[in-house]
């Protein structure tokens, strides 16, 4: 998923927090992401932009949360 690795890109995505099994995939345009975080003191947030950035293969600091700090559908933006 590298070639979406654009500066500026943007991506809506949907959290499953305290998943049983993290994984990431995409859906009608919107990333599902499982994580095994709790939706605690941003550690789900923070689980969830380290697996975007992952998936896309860029560095974490890359990936800034943009809207949605606590709902479970998020956008983040590529710097």
């Amino acid at each position: 998923m590298a070639h979406l690795a654009v500066a500026g890109a943007e991506f809506a995505v949907r959290v499953t927090p305290r998943a049983k099994r993290p994984g990431v995939g995409v859906e009608g345009g919107v990333w599902k992401i499982g994580v095994t975080a709790p939706p605690e003191d941003g550690r789900a947030n923070a689980a969830v932009a380290e697996a975007l950035a992952h998936a896309l293969g860029v560095a974490k600091g890359r990936v800034v949360l943009v809207r949605g700090a606590t709902s479970r559908d998020k956008l983040f933006r590529l710097e």
